[in-house]
């Protein structure tokens, strides 16, 4: 098969066009789409490590779904209940009502 001839695509002429490039001060793109400079519809397939659930067996919805592993937050700081139970004096403010998960 033969290369592809060159094809001259659709612009005004080479006076107008340095006339335009002076003006905008930068080099004119066109807005028009040509097929060789275009890239080709069949991009290589992407290399990509393989997951927590690539594998076919043992893989269910419920033990590979995200949502499902999230759990309430873990108490780091004691309420004051729990304080005031352990005899301690001073109590600590909260800003609002707690929540209880359960």
């Amino acid at each position: 098969m033969p290369p592809r001839p060159k094809i001259q695509h659709h612009d005004v002429s080479p006076f107008l066009q340095n006339l335009r490039e002076i003006l905008l001060g930068r080099k004119h793109t066109k807005a028009l789409r040509f097929q060789d400079l275009l890239s080709t519809r069949d991009p290589p397939p992407p290399v990509l490590p393989d997951g927590p659930a690539h594998r076919l067996n043992n893989n269910y919805y419920f033990t590979r779904d995200p949502r499902r592993e999230v759990t309430p937050p873990e108490v780091i700081v004691p309420s004051p209940k729990q304080i005031q139970e352990r005899g301690e004096g001073r109590t600590l403010i909260t800003p609002g009502k707690l929540w209880n998960w359960d």
